[in-house]
């Protein structure tokens, strides 16, 4: 893309006045944006946590399900509660025995009896508020049926018994809140529940709509080789912003916009999450790795191919992309690097080592003890093992670089390899063998992975986040010190 490869500005570098500025619009557009995202949150959590905001700001949860949601008063529980009301005025003017407030009461049981079998708290999808109501009610005459509690409650007797003023009380104070955060929402056009929210956020999807070609504009100007495309998707997150589905993934655009305009500053929490979802994956990632291979290498023995290609190697099904055989080139130069660079180094060490063995074996010699005792021998035994250990190294080097200067020692060298390599096969065709060893791998791959690739577990995990941690400290220490 042309973004890639872009060429310096068109203008020269900007006045601190048109930085400030730049900086300001930056921080304003920042903060619309998480303004925006905060009423969406708001809205996508309002209806389940309606009851919630009404206990907090009931004016505004009231108002703003009215407008945007398109929430109305449940006509059975506010026809209930009004009777209440009549009931409590009535009580309050002729008394709790007077005819009409005996018919009132026989009004709430109907009313009570209807509340519970029609069920109007299901349309708001609030049914467990109405069987806390018919709970509470249980407990408060200790019946077990919800309408004979009712009922019961709803009685002259009940009433005059238990205090008409403190039953009242209870009522208004625990069942009432409860019936209010009832409510009907109607149902739209499409089938979905009325939502309004665009009203509010067709104003600011048509702001950041607005900014997004400025912006687009301004980039395709300032940078040489940028077309419309190209800037569009250099600012790619913004046109989450102007979606009017799927809202919630505006909180990609309100991060990024904060924490560039530094109007909220996400660095720690990004590298620690990044810390820790590396971490996490990493040590996930080994166990999988390693356990598919030990899977696979027991998936090839069980069912015999590594035995296969280990006794027909380079007879068939093999494509040599060299064409030379690279496991035979390989040993010789492991071979001439042990004959002209490791045994040269080692001579001191090899001779020690032949000169004591040669010394131990002389000394559990019978003769060896007899021939210490006659005079004049002294350190001859000694300097006869430093003399023949000397020899055996300087014979066993000449050997290995004759083997490979030699042509003819190249030769039976590799013949010699070719044979060991045929006798070893031919004996691991034997199928008691064969069998015996394929069983002892299986088993042994097995123990590893219990042992040693499934305990990358929790345990790990701590120690890798732990030495990550560590590492970040001192790597923010640092540039905090080399900045000051």
């Amino acid at each position: 893309m042309a973004l890639s490869r872009r060429a310096a500005p068109d203008a020269t570098s900007p006045s601190p006045l048109a930085k400030l500025a730049r900086t300001s619009f930056e921080r304003g557009m920042a903060l619309l944006v998480l303004v925006n995202f905060g009423l969406v949150c708001f809205d996508l959590s309002y209806i389940r946590f309606r009851d919630f905001y009404l206990a907090q700001a009931p004016e505004l949860t009231e108002w703003y399900g009215e407008n945007f949601k398109g929430i109305e008063p449940e006509r059975a529980t506010v026809a209930y509660l009004e009777t209440v009301e009549d009931l409590e005025r009535e009580v309050a003017q002729s008394g709790l025995t007077a005819p009409s407030t005996q018919a009132i009461l026989e009004d709430l049981r109907t009313q009570s009896s209807d509340l519970v079998d029609e069920n109007p708290f299901q349309v708001a999808n609030k049914s467990g508020t109405l069987e806390r109501i018919k709970n509470m009610m249980r407990d408060r005459t200790g019946l077990d049926s919800a309408k004979d509690s009712f009922d019961r409650f709803w009685s002259v007797s009940f009433l005059a018994q238990q205090g008409w003023n403190q039953e009242l009380r209870f009522f208004q104070e625990e069942v009432q809140p409860l019936m209010e955060t009832n409510y009907f929402r109607p149902i739209g056009e499409d089938g979905a529940p009325l939502d309004e929210f665009w009203r509010i956020d067709l104003w600011f999807v048509a702001l950041f709509a607005t900014e997004f070609l400025l912006r687009t504009l301004y980039l395709s100007r300032r940078y040489k080789g940028t077309n419309w495309f190209d800037a569009m998707v250099w600012r790619w997150y913004d046109v989450l912003l102007l979606l009017p589905f799927w809202r919630w993934l505006r909180i990609m655009p309100t991060i990024v916009r904060t924490n560039q305009s530094n109007l909220i500053n996400f660095e720690p929490i990004r590298h620690r999450i990044t810390r820790i979802f590396i971490t996490h994956l990493a040590v996930e990632l080994t166990e999988i790795v390693f356990l598919r291979m030990i899977e696979q290498a027991q998936n090839l023995i069980r069912q015999g191919e590594a035995s296969q290609w280990l006794l027909n190697l380079g007879q068939k099904r093999y494509i040599n992309l060299s064409g030379r055989d690279e496991v035979q080139v390989i040993g010789q130069r492991l071979v001439a690097i042990v004959a002209y660079d490791v045994i040269p180094q080692l001579k001191p060490e090899l001779d020690a080592l032949i000169k004591h063995s040669i010394t131990n074996g002389m000394a559990q010699s019978s003769a060896y003890q007899q021939i210490q005792q006659l005079p004049g021998i002294g350190d001859l035994p000694d300097r006869l093992a430093q003399q023949v250990s000397g020899q055996v190294t300087r014979n066993l080097y000449g050997i290995l670089k004759n083997m490979l200067e030699d042509e003819r020692g190249g030769e039976l060298t590799r013949e010699l390899t070719d044979r060991f390599v045929a006798t070893l096969r031919t004996e691991l065709k034997q199928e008691h063998v064969l069998e015996e060893l394929e069983d002892l791998t299986h088993v042994f791959l097995e123990e590893v992975k219990v042992n040693y690739v499934k305990r990358l577990a929790e345990e790990d995990v701590e120690k890798l986040m732990e030495q990550t941690y560590h590492l970040y400290e001192v790597t923010q220490y640092g540039e905090e010190t080399a900045s000051s």
